[in-house]
């Protein structure tokens, strides 16, 4: 590695800071940061197409060490809250929690390390062009083996564009990858070498062409930047209690009754205030609506209740089971005064002849029919490692005591809809929501809205929750669908199917708003067929790996 010069090294450190930039750091990511994307990838591959300081190309061990510091840059910026979540509200030592992140890092970057080695290997077997025009590809060959290999497709580049309704309208095609690789392709065209002859009107042409090209873009841009609003025919009341998690709840602790007396109310009577987009970005107006003329305000002791169409509460710590009798009473109540189905997180249990309990737990969505009866469940799938199980468990003998208070859920075996009425529900829990793939047999499977519901309070006021409501975001655009979201502590929000968020409670508040919805029966491409553009992807950056091993060397 010392071959390598110090330039090389300080690109590959300058492109992982500006590829975290494009994503939220400590809240919402302000429109104009996103625009480092479109260079963020361009110190990077300047330094994989360069030379080592005897003028030969790098090799594959070296485009490799420039891609894993890369990438071990970006993830500890990107996931920084990874340290805060296991030391504040998991409980752990600062030591541990740190190192814990190191090793997330360290672990992670082998993905830039093996896209560095792609497009080394590109550049000595095809040249420099060509490996450039390869970059895309290899970039969504990496992203899909994130997503298929280690399990976590966490902020895929594509999501860094979330807003830009000019490149969002791929997704119900391509899924979150075909942005990616325009942002990818759009980086490499910076390094490309165009030979044009000169001619008299070259260059006034060429400078006219881009002119046309920005015109046109800014034209579909405004054309687009308002869609056709996706009607809306039903309410969700959304429930958000706010409260504490792990090692940061130290106050005294409700009952279960004072808990389900507590998340009743907010579902019967909602907050008039609410916000009219994402949460603490400065252009976010908060409305308060005044549901009650004066005659009928004259007791505020007594307020009436809110009719809904559903209502859902969140992924909650609270000590909801399915087999306590007072939780299933209780919901059932609700539900019959209510005259609206509920959807509720809980630990469901079912008889076990192996676990010592005699009962297997799970993370459960329950649902619960107008009539209050308890119509069916959906069992969490994608468990987090080391928040809801111990991945390899007998590995980690030696840090047994660490991981008491890890939960021992187990993960459920099937996606599960849910139907009342004319209308079928779709549900998915947390983190399942950055599993693109998995989401969209919702819509096959025929949910016309998609619920969401999440404990984001592990991530405090971390970038972690933004980048969560982003990727769930990103779901309502490939699936064409309503999400309707229900956190423990925000961000609460009703997300149309374009991606964008109609309404929002304050995070940090316990709170419950009204929100409008609707519901949508059409199949995208995307959830037709899942991830085939990036399966392409991955075949024709295979293909041209395969191939440089059988060419000679190129000299450009």
């Amino acid at each position: 590695m010392r071959q390598i010069p110090l330039r090389l090294w300080a690109m590959a450190v300058l492109s992982g800071i500006l590829q975290i930039l494009p994503f939220p750091i400590a809240g919402p990511t302000p429109l104009w940061r996103t625009a480092f994307c479109w260079i963020a990838l361009l110190p990077l591959l300047w330094a994989l197409l360069g030379n080592t300081k005897r003028g030969d190309p790098l090799t594959l061990p070296q485009a490799a060490a420039l891609g894993y510091i890369c990438g071990f840059i970006w993830y500890l910026g990107n996931c920084y809250w990874i340290y805060q979540t296991m030391y504040l509200y998991g409980g752990l030592a600062k030591p541990i929690a740190a190192g814990i992140l190191l090793l997330f890092c360290l672990y992670l970057g082998l993905y830039h390390a093996l896209f560095g080695t792609l497009i080394a290997t590109f550049r000595r077997r095809f040249g420099r062009q060509t490996a450039l025009l390869l970059v895309p590809f290899a970039w969504v060959a990496v992203e899909l083996a994130r997503a298929r290999i280690t399990g976590l497709p966490w902020d895929l580049l594509g999501n860094a564009q979330i807003d830009n309704p000019l490149l969002t309208r791929l997704a119900p095609i391509t899924g979150v990858y075909g942005l990616s690789f325009i942002i990818a392709a759009v980086n490499a065209l910076w390094l490309i070498r165009i030979r044009i002859r000169e001619r008299r009107f070259t260059r006034p042409a060429l400078t006219l062409a881009g002119v046309i090209i920005v015109v046109l873009y800014i034209a579909s841009l405004r054309l687009i930047a308002n869609p056709k609003p996706s009607p809306t025919t039903a309410t969700a009341t959304l429930v958000q209690e706010n409260l504490e998690v792990g090692a940061a709840n130290t106050g005294p602790r409700p009952s279960t009754q004072q808990f389900l007396d507590s998340f009743s109310y907010l579902s019967r009577y909602p907050s008039p205030r609410f916000l009219m987009g994402i949460p603490e970005l400065v252009d976010t107006p908060s409305v308060f609506l005044i549901r009650k003329s004066p005659a009928e305000t004259t007791d505020p002791a007594q307020p009436t209740p809110t009719r809904t169409d559903l209502i859902i509460w969140p992924e909650s710590p609270a000590p909801f089971e399915d087999i306590d009798p007072q939780f299933r009473a209780s919901m059932s109540t609700l539900a019959g005064t209510a005259h609206a189905p509920i959807i509720v997180g809980n630990t469901g249990f079912e008889p076990s002849t192996t676990s010592k309990s005699g009962y297997t737990p799970y993370n459960r969505a329950s649902f619960i029919t107008p009539d209050g009866t308890f119509a069916g469940h959906y069992d969490k799938m994608h468990l987090v490692p080391f928040g809801e199980y111990v991945p390899y468990k007998e590995l980690f003998f030696f840090a047994k005591s660490l991981l008491n208070e890890v939960g021992l859920f187990e993960p459920g075996k099937q996606r599960t809809v849910f139907k009342t009425g004319d209308h079928t529900y779709g549900i998915f829990i947390c983190y399942e929501s950055i599993f693109g793939d998995e989401i969209r047999h919702l819509p096959q499977q025929g949910a016309d809205v998609l619920i969401n519901i999440s404990n984001d309070g592990w991530y405090g006021d971390t970038s972690a929750a933004w980048q969560h409501l982003n990727m769930v975001r990103m779901r309502a655009i490939e699936n064409h669908r309503w999400i309707l979201r229900a956190t423990n502590t925000g961000v609460t929000a009703a997300i149309n199917p374009y991606g964008r968020v109609t309404a929002a409670a304050p995070r940090h508040q316990r709170t419950s708003i009204r929100v409008h919805f609707g519901y949508e029966n059409d199949l995208t491409f995307y959830a037709r067929y899942g991830d085939l553009f990036a399966y392409a992807c991955a075949f024709i950056a295979t293909l041209a790996f395969a191939l440089s091993l059988q060419r000679k060397v190129a000299v450009n």
